[in-house]
C-alpha cells in the first residue's frame, strides 16, 4: 500500500467489519456503559500493560468506591493500590490516581480537559492515553497510537516510521480524519487477535490483499 492510498478506506472498512467478531477493547465497554471522562480516564490509565479482562475487573472494583474525582481523593494510595491489584504496574498506577483530583483541582479547576497536551500534564498520562481520552470521552478527532497501531501500519506499508510518536505524526498529516475517533478499536482488536507481533496469522487474513508483508 502507498502512502496515503485510498485503499485505506477499505482496509478501514475490513477491520470494522472484523472488530464485530471480536471483544470489545475495555476502555471502548466503559465507553459504551458511560460516557463519563473521569472514567474513561482511569481505566485508560489502569489499561497500560494490563490485560483487558484485569483492567475491567481493576476498573469495576475501584469505580464501586470512587466513581467520581472528589470520591477519589478520600482514598488512600494504599487502598488504591488494593482495588486495583493485580493490574501492571499497579503500585505505580495508585501513586498516579492519588495525585490526579489534586492536579486536576490545582491546574484544570477540577475539570478533566480535553486537550491532548492538558491531558498529558497529569499523573501517568502519556500521549496514547491522552489521545483515547480525547476520542473516547470527548469525542473529538485524535490519533492513538500504541503499539498495535505503529506494528500494524507498518506492516501495512501505509507508513514507515520507526517508533509509536512517530507514527501518531505521520498519521496526523495524512490518515483521513474521518476515522480518527474509531480506528484505535478496530486496530488495536485486530492487532489481539490476528496482525500480533510474533507470529501474525496471515493465512485467510482479510486485508492481506492490501499487506505490503503479503507475498
Amino acid at each position: 500500500m502507498k502512502k496515503g492510498s485510498p485503499q485505506i478506506n477499505d482496509v478501514y472498512a475490513i477491520l470494522a467489519k472484523e472488530f464485530k467478531k471480536n471483544r470489545t477493547p475495555v476502555v471502548d465497554l466503559i465507553e459504551i456503559q458511560t460516557s463519563d471522562p473521569f472514567k474513561v480516564l482511569t481505566a485508560t490509565i489502569l489499561s497500560a500493560r494490563t490485560k483487558d479482562e484485569v483492567t475491567a475487573e481493576a476498573s469495576r472494583r475501584l469505580f464501586e468506591r470512587a466513581d467520581s474525582l472528589q470520591q477519589l481523593k478520600k482514598l488512600t494510595e494504599e487502598k488504591i493500590a488494593e482495588l486495583i491489584y493485580p493490574a501492571g504496574f499497579y503500585k505505580m498506577k495508585a501513586k498516579h490516581l492519588k495525585q490526579l483530583p489534586d492536579v486536576i483541582e490545582k491546574e484544570f479547576e477540577g475539570k478533566i480537559p480535553d486537550d491532548v497536551d492538558e491531558l498529558t500534564k497529569l499523573p501517568g498520562v502519556g500521549r496514547k492515553t491522552a489521545n483515547l481520552v480525547v476520542a473516547v470521552a470527548f469525542k473529538k478527532p485524535a490519533v492513538c497510537v500504541d503499539v498495535h497501531v505503529h506494528r500494524i501500519f507498518n506492516r501495512l506499508g501505509y507508513i514507515s516510521t520507526n517508533t509509536p510518536l512517530e507514527t501518531e505524526m505521520e498519521l496526523r498529516r495524512i490518515f483521513p480524519e474521518k476515522f480518527w475517533t474509531t480506528f484505535n478499536a478496530y486496530f488495536v482488536s485486530f492487532g489481539q487477535h490476528r496482525c500480533k507481533p510474533v507470529r501474525p496469522m496471515c493465512d485467510g487474513c482479510p486485508a492481506a490483499q492490501y499487506c505490503a508483508n503479503n507475498g
